[in-house]
């Protein structure tokens, strides 16, 4: 069955839709068999439907057959279908040949012989092929008969010469088609493809019944079309009394097969089907009948189980939920209170199994499942959490108190990403209550999300209306609604959002989080002044992950770069209920790793928030973290991967709405023209990070990228703008400005100066040692005042500065760096090491293996994959080999590489 609609594209398939075009596309070589394996649903036919009409359109012949239940007992049926449009053909086959296959199909009385059978489909496909390459696919081959499997499989076994592939489908479990030949399994799709499939398909699908949806189509993609099929029909089928309902006609085919079995096993059927995967196996199948039972061989021959080992599994997802909904109600409701009654040593299941039995307000019931999310909290399950506190509320006697949980829901649902339910559990809170500051809260729930979102202006204007109506109130619910809205201004950089803080923020009490506003909306103003209070503060805050990940922001937005990687790794040491989807100012962990030298951890910290955002459809923290890898990438001499990414962060956002990460994609793509000694297009990029009058366009994100601007200015015939812009710059920075920055400034203004006049500026950005700390400006500024030095033929004083420039390129993996500094090294006279060609080659194969693959750029969860290892086995593996080979970071090691290819030569 073709689980899409034409020409819809194929989601999270792309490694298998790579292998079956690669083996159609080059059949010339022979000896092209693949079976494709898979649940029923799986995506087998669809694949298989791509790889055919790939095949047609290189001029291939494709022959088909599809194997039906209703044939499976037909001899050589199968085998008819596939050939009834060559059969003419077989004109021309040697008479034994001939005669043994038009014997398998009844043309003439011959008996049949399977192996002169085989030999003359073998001979017939090679002869059909010789004109043009040849692609076989067989669809359901399970459901083909034996004789036409045996016969097909044998061909396919000895096409080793001939230009034709194979392609076969068939599902797990079932027998039929020979299962030793090579076969490529579909298990179910990751979460973010499935979740870029359902929003392709049934894209109004929101909330709370869309997530049910995912998880119990467990990445099936016929269940998932299916499911949100039904639940489009049935808007208010989730009712949390067990699986979704199905559509009518499935429910009907699996409710006629459910009604030919003993009553005993339909109980136990129906058990299992109210039974949720997280129950204790043990506990269920105390309620089952023996295993001896009468009941069980009629239920096993049925179809719709399975058994793996003690466990008992519906065969798809789409029969349980069949089965569940084809039982009368009251059978629903009893077979959830003996689930329950059987789970009293499992609080959390028991509470669930209870309340999906419940069908009127229950304190007892919903107080249960109160403690169940917050158990589900403390182990990081916020979903889960949210899940429990929203049925809790609609349980809860009492509709204050309802809304109550269901703004603590919307609290919880918020790191998960999903706006849309979010947003839907805060619209409940607001229909049960008229407690402003319920109603706040629920607001502020969803202003919070909605700032990882592009529509930053409106969000903002939201929580600062919740803060300035709340100030006297309500001072806690006003100060965290503040807190969000100077995230929003920190991403959005209007200097308006900074005057509405700054009218508000008085009017609350004098606290650390009032500081922290401060901070992050005003840094070079008033934040500037509570840096010497941070240390303490970090101090207080120990073993509290949430404050400690505050106040790491804070650190990072005044220039307190060391103590923020410090602090962010002690909060991630001590966080044992981190959320999936940063809460925040989340790309500043990436950003403060990025300036502190760490940038393998850096572009790690990108992907971990990139995954999660995109599948939520969150663009602003997508294109924040692509901006900020795009940085990092540039500045390892990827100028084409940085400005993919770059590019894809722009288009995300509206620059005016997400000046932060506008600044950050233009800075990547100044560093990447740079590297390509574009220095026209770089001056362009950077001159973007300031506006027309010169002005800043980003009030923290712009001043780093003061010596792009100059260099790129410089070498491009645009002194005069570019010195306006740095000396402007200065004048802002002499009071609330951090070293670091007026270092910037000093090695801009060296940058722009006439030869003469350029070295106090050099010595004045190189004049404080705490500089070391943001390690590749200062070896940039290093290996410039090097270059001016050797100019003026100070080449002595310039060696110590290039050694040190180029020592600290190579351990960053600043490719275009390195070589800069390395050529400026041969050019003062000095000789330069390279890597030991010998080092590559005394590692041990799979060490060899995982070097190879992180050169290529592979994440460590995708060499896992490829080498059937964990992530967490793969860093440790990788990182032991670097003093080997005598790297520091992944970027280095294509050197290594190349370096013992030239010493194998």
């Amino acid at each position: 069955m073709d689980e899409r609609a034409p020409r819809d594209p194929i989601i999270g398939r792309d490694a298998e839709i790579e292998r079956l075009s690669t083996l159609v596309a080059d059949v010339s070589g022979g000896g092209r068999v693949l079976l494709l394996s898979g649940a029923a649903g799986s995506g087998k036919s669809t694949l298989l439907e791509d790889a055919a009409r790939r095949a047609e359109a290189a001029g291939h012949r494709v022959l088909r057959a599809t194997g039906r239940e209703s044939e499976r007992d037909l001899a050589f049926a199968g085998l008819h279908q596939l050939l009834r449009p060559v059969l003419h053909e077989a004109a021309d086959l040697p008479d034994r040949q001939r005669l043994a296959l038009l014997g398998a199909f009844g043309f003439v009385s011959d008996t049949p012989d399977p192996l002169l059978t085989g030999v003359a489909v073998l001979t017939l496909l090679s002869q059909v092929a010789e004109r043009t390459p040849l692609v076989v696919v067989l669809d359901d081959a399970q459901w083909i008969d034996s004789a036409s499997a045996a016969v097909l499989a044998f061909a396919a076994r000895r096409l080793d010469a001939d230009p034709v592939a194979v392609l076969a489908a068939v599902r797990d479990g079932d027998p039929g088609f020979d299962r030793e030949l090579p076969t490529l399994t579909l298990g179910p799709l990751d979460d973010a493809a499935f979740r870029r499939l359902l929003d392709l398909r049934s894209p109004g699908l929101t909330g709370r019944i869309r997530e049910r949806v995912l998880d119990q189509a467990a990445g099936n993609p016929l269940a998932l079309l299916e499911l949100a099929q039904a639940a489009h029909a049935h808007p208010h089928a989730d009712d949390h009394h067990g699986p979704l309902p199905v559509g009518e006609r499935l429910e009907g085919i699996y409710a006629a097969r459910l009604a030919e079995l003993p009553e005993a096993g339909r109980r136990a059927l129906l058990l299992l089907a109210a039974a949720d995967l997280e129950d204790p196996p043990d506990a269920v199948l105390a309620l089952l009948p023996d295993a001896d039972d009468k009941a069980w061989p009629a239920v096993e021959e049925s179809g719709l189980i399975r058994r793996a080992g003690r466990h008992l599994r519906f065969r798809h997802p789409l029969i349980r939920s069949a089965i569940y909904h084809a039982a009368p109600f009251d059978a629903r409701m009893a077979a959830h209170r003996a689930l329950a009654d059987a789970l009293r040593d499992e609080p959390d299941r028991r509470a669930w199994h209870l309340a999906a039995a419940t069908l009127h307000p229950d304190a007892d019931v919903s107080a249960a499942l109160e403690q169940t999310a917050g158990r589900a909290r403390r182990r990081g399950g916020y979903a889960a959490a949210a899940k429990a506190l929203a049925r809790a509320a609609e349980l809860r006697p009492g509709r204050d108190d309802g809304a109550r949980l269901l703004v603590d829901a919307a609290g919880l649902a918020v790191f998960t990403g999903d706006l849309s339910w979010v947003e839907e559990l805060a619209g409940q809170a607001r229909a049960d209550t008229d407690d402003p500051a319920v109603l706040a809260a629920a607001s502020l729930h969803v202003g919070r999300l909605a700032a990882l979102t592009r529509q930053h202006a409106a969000a903002f204007a939201g929580l600062a209306a919740i803060a300035d109506d709340l100030a006297t109130t309500h001072p806690a619910t006003a100060l965290d609604a503040l807190v969000a809205a100077a995230v929003l201004r920190f991403y959005s950089g209007e200097e308006s959002q900074r005057r509405e803080i700054e009218r508000i923020l008085p009017r609350l009490a004098a606290e650390p989080l009032r500081d922290w506003v401060r901070i992050v909306s005003d840094p070079f103003g008033g934040g500037r002044e509570l840096t010497p209070r941070l240390p303490d503060r970090i101090a207080a805050a120990r073993g509290r992950p949430e404050q400690l990940t505050a106040l790491a922001i804070a650190a990072w937005v005044l220039d307190e770069t060391p103590l923020a990687v410090r602090t962010f790794e002690e909060a991630i040491r001590s966080w044992r209920t981190a959320g999936p989807l940063p809460d925040g100012l989340g790309g500043v962990v990436a950003l403060a790793y990025f300036e502190y030298g760490h940038w393998g951890q850096a572009r790690e910290v990108c992907a971990e928030l990139a995954a999660p955002a995109a599948a939520a459809g969150l663009d602003h923290a997508v294109a924040c973290a692509h901006a900020i890898d795009a940085m990092v990438l540039a500045s390892q001499g990827d100028a084409a991967g940085a400005r993919a990414l770059a590019d894809e962060a722009l288009r995300l956002v509206d620059p005016l709405e997400s000046r932060s990460v506008a600044v950050y994609a233009h800075r990547a793509l100044a560093a990447a023209a740079m590297v390509e000694g574009d220095y026209q297009a770089a001056y362009e990029q950077a001159r973007t990070v300031f506006d027309p009058d010169g002005e800043p366009a980003h009030y923290h994100a712009s001043y780093p990228a003061l010596p792009e601007l100059a260099e790129s200015a410089a070498r491009s015939g645009h002194h005069a703008d570019a010195i306006e812009i740095v000396e402007r710059s200065g004048r802002a920075l002499t009071r609330g400005g951090s070293p670091r920055l007026r270092a910037l400034v000093h090695r801009s203004r060296a940058l722009l100066a006439e030869p003469g006049h350029a070295e106090p500026g050099f010595l004045a950005a190189l004049a404080d040692p705490a500089l070391e700390r943001w390690p590749f400006e200062r070896a940039q500024a290093l290996l410039e005042y090097a270059e001016w030095l050797r100019r003026r033929r100070r080449i002595a004083e310039a060696r110590p500065f290039l050694s040190a420039a180029y020592d600290t390129f190579r351990r960053l993996g600043a490719r275009p760096w390195t070589e800069r500094a390395q050529a400026e090294l041969r050019a003062a006279g000095l000789d330069v090491d390279t890597p030991d060609p010998g080092a590559f080659a005394g590692l041990s194969p799979q060490q060899q293996q995982i070097v190879r693959l992180a050169a290529r750029g592979l994440t460590n969860r995708e060499i896992g994959e490829r080498l059937f290892l964990s992530p967490r086995t793969v860093g440790p593996h990788l990182y032991r080999t670097f003093p080997k080979l005598g790297v520091t970071a992944r970027s280095q090691l294509r050197d290594v590489l190349e370096t013992a290819a030239r010493g194998t030569d």
